[in-house]
């Protein structure tokens, strides 16, 4: 848990160093995609790491389900 808030917080940084000209909202777009990508990561992760079939695809399902809603809300932009 440690690993992802620390992924998370991270990616905010660089969201907010790369910020240009964007707008508040087009920035917070940016890092909730961000944080739902870290998060279907850890996921990912943690699929590989345990040994049972059913545990794994479960996790596999939720990763699947937390990219689709990164992509969903970079589409917003």
């Amino acid at each position: 848990m440690k690993k992802l808030s620390f992924v998370v917080a991270a990616a905010g940084l660089i969201a907010l160093a790369a910020c240009s000209k964007q707008t508040p909202a087009e920035n917070a777009i940016d890092n909730n995609v961000a944080a739902l990508e870290n998060t279907a990561d850890a996921l990912e992760n943690a699929a590989d790491a345990t040994s049972n079939e059913a545990v794994e695809s479960s996790l596999e399902n939720a990763a699947d389900a937390v990219e689709n809603a990164a992509d969903a809300e970079a589409a917003k932009k």
